[in-house]
């Protein structure tokens, strides 16, 4: 590989912050996710992972389920079609980007 094939900036933004990484690598790996468990996992806190959460839901990359387990609240994640396939073709571009 030669300098001018290494292009970054192909790599997906809204996948490539460190903490939208984490989730969608967490995801990738389980059918689904609570909040907490992803939070846990992450160790982020409750309000940063609500906004990468929102930003994957945007893009379209995850589901988040909203529901009520008793009268505690429940959210669980899970990637969509759409976010499987960009998780894929990320991890792609990275090992182009390395040699790999």
């Amino acid at each position: 590989m030669t300098e001018s094939d290494f292009n970054a900036a192909k790599l997906d933004e809204v996948i490539h912050g460190k903490l939208r990484l984490g989730i969608m690598a967490y995801l990738s790996a389980v059918s689904e996710a609570s909040f907490t468990e992803l939070k846990d996992k992450t160790e982020a806190s409750d309000g940063n992972l609500s906004v990468h959460m929102r930003k994957l839901e945007e893009a379209g990359y995850i589901a988040v389920d909203k529901s009520f387990v008793g009268r505690r609240p429940r959210t669980t994640l899970s990637l969509t079609p759409v976010g499987r396939k960009a998780w894929i073709i990320y991890l792609e571009e990275l090992r182009r980007l390395t040699g790999g």
